[in-house]
């Protein structure tokens, strides 16, 4: 099993990202005040040994336009983590860097664009950006990002990278160490020593380093001196065997949000509510959700008079933590308008979920207003949702010299080896999705076992749980390899149509293993031949025959030796 599964002593180099767009973090003052500045990587990155080993590796190809054309770019190394891995990485500078105060959906749709044409280059991204609009920007990505399978980290900084005093190496260091270890699949946001689901947050401070805060949802990961503890139980995986895409069409041109207060005029949110081009409204009202009534109900009545237009009103509270409901008479009138509930969004989770409702092809005031109340990546608690938790796995009795988790992990292990689809039901309802993120110690994961398991209705099971397509091993290899390498076309198909990808390090030992099968020995009986085929056409369906030379394009110094189960391998010199 050791074998097949790849395993070698030498732990793989993740690569990741990073996306500068602009924002304190990467300026230098001058004689007007801080500016923006080019060239992070050398003048920021460089010289630190925190985010350079000094062994300056080949250059790393990052897609720069929509047509593919690649450019070559210095990369960097890390040092080897606690984790027994390094990561590696490269720098893409927009063109023209952007005041956060100023980004809009265009800026938006700029960074989405640049994540979908690396996606496959890259294990992890990580977003630099200024902090007064961060928190819009990551809700208004963790919609654009659809069937994301990847970690999209945004980060920024309260003083600029090459200050004495600033928060920018924590935040940046953190945050690319993370998106190089840990596979969590969602769109996050990195602030003082915490990860968080990004369209959670809100900024809380203009000057302090904890400038961030998640006040509905507890953090995904926190780091402390040691380690990073990650919250596998909080992850939003995946369920939705697709690929990888982006939604483009957001805008908010369409969209206001008002904040009521005492006294405020019913002529004036009247005229808000009439303006030509406006379909969609944030109302940020009161506590649990309240509005001032008045005796006659003015307020009210200009506001359902909206909906009866076409005009979707939604309601976020005023208060910092909290949800809104229908707990008192005010509030209730509210719902009874047709206004949606918006539960314990944050008003910038909510305005950008109502921009990218309204510009979808088939959206009406109806079907918009219901997808709003719906949580549709973790933005929001529906009502009657409930939280389980295993109750007590850590309290669990070891069972000689195994913890709880490689027990649970091994029970898991036998049941797909075996075919036994109930048996993997069982484990999961019993430990829910944590499980498919951990390896054993070669690193495997419950992917890469199915992935060689004669069981496809396995591995379709454990991809609808969310296991991730991405994840590969301490020998580098994901379970898309392992699927194409033992020659199982319908795990490869299944593996495919969910998004998987073969990752940059292994392009070259695919085309080698293709070349391979391209000829067969003299003497060749013809059912070798037909067999010798058919794997053939597993790794075309991986995409190896129209993969294009990644290794050959860099000039790495791999070599190709032969496997002993009939494929190829590789070494380094």
């Amino acid at each position: 099993m050791a074998a097949s599964l790849g395993v070698m002593e030498e732990a793989p180099e993740s690569r990741v990202l990073i996306i500068i767009t602009g924002g304190t973090i990467c300026m230098k003052p001058s004689a007007d005040g801080l500016v923006p500045a080019t060239g992070f990587l050398k003048t920021g990155l460089a010289p630190q040994p925190s985010f350079n080993d000094g062994s300056y590796p080949e250059p790393l190809e990052i897609a720069v336009d929509d047509a593919g054309t690649r450019k070559a770019v210095q990369s960097l190394r890390t040092p080897i983590s606690t984790y027994h891995r390094r990561v590696r990485y490269s720098v893409y500078e927009f063109p023209t860097l952007l005041d956060s105060s100023s980004i809009d959906a265009t800026g938006w749709d700029l960074i989405a664009r640049s994540i979908q044409r690396n996606y496959q280059l890259f294990d992890g991204f990580v977003i630099l950006h200024g902090t007064d609009s961060l928190a819009y920007t990551c809700s208004a990505l963790s919609f654009m990002l659809n069937n994301l399978g990847k970690p999209v980290i945004l980060t920024g900084s309260q003083a600029p990278m090459l200050s004495l005093q600033t928060d920018a190496t924590d935040n940046l260091l953190n945050s690319l160490i993370i998106a190089g270890h840990f596979m969590i699949p969602e769109v996050c946001l990195f602030f003082n020593f915490a990860l968080y689901r990004g369209n959670r947050t809100t900024k809380t401070s203009s000057d302090s380093f904890a400038a961030f805060a998640s006040p509905n949802h507890p953090p995904l990961a926190t780091v402390s001196a040691t380690r990073t503890h990650v919250n596998w139980d909080l992850i939003v995986k995946p369920t939705a065997p697709l690929p990888f895409h982006i939604s483009t069409s957001l805008s908010t041109a369409h969209v206001a949000c008002l904040r009521v207060f005492p006294g405020i005029l019913p002529e004036m949110l009247d005229a808000v509510l009439r303006l030509p081009s406006l379909q969609g409204l944030i109302l940020e009202t009161f506590g649990a959700g309240n509005t001032p009534g008045g005796p006659d109900g003015t307020l009210t009545r200009v506001l359902a008079a909206a909906v009866q237009r076409g005009i979707v009103i939604v309601n976020v509270t005023q208060c910092l933590s909290g949800s809104v409901s229908a707990l008192y008479a005010s509030g209730t009138a509210l719902g009874r308008a047709g206004i949606v509930f918006g539960q314990d969004l944050t008003t910038e989770a909510a305005l950008t979920k109502l921009s990218y409702l309204l510009a979808q092809e088939d959206a009406t005031p109806e079907s918009v207003a219901r997808e709003m109340a719906r949580d549709l990546c973790g933005e929001l608690t529906e009502r009657g949702e409930v939280a389980f938790a295993h109750p007590g796995r850590e309290k669990r009795r070891v069972s000689g010299a195994l913890t709880p988790e490689v027990e649970s992990l091994t029970a898991l292990g036998y049941r797909i080896q075996e075919g036994d689809l109930d048996g993997v039901k069982g484990v999961m309802r019993e430990e829910r999705g944590w499980l498919l993120g951990e390896g054993d110690y070669a690193g495997n994961t419950p992917m890469h076992i199915a992935s060689l398991s004669p069981h496809p209705q396995i591995l379709s099971y454990l991809l609808a749980s969310g296991g991730s397509v991405h994840l590969r091993n301490r020998a580098g290899f994901t379970p898309l390899f392992l699927a194409a390498q033992a020659g199982l076309q319908e795990n490869v198909a299944l593996l495919r149509e969910a998004g998987a990808h073969l990752h940059g390090s292994e392009i070259g030992k695919a085309k080698a293993c293709l070349k391979e099968l391209g000829k067969g020995p003299e003497g060749e009986k013809e059912w070798e031949r037909e067999e010798r085929e058919r794997r053939r056409g597993v790794w075309e369906v991986v995409g190896a025959e129209g993969a294009e030379g990644y290794l050959d394009r860099r000039g790495g110094n791999e070599q190709f030796t032969k496997h002993g189960d009939g494929c190829l391998g590789v070494s380094g010199e």
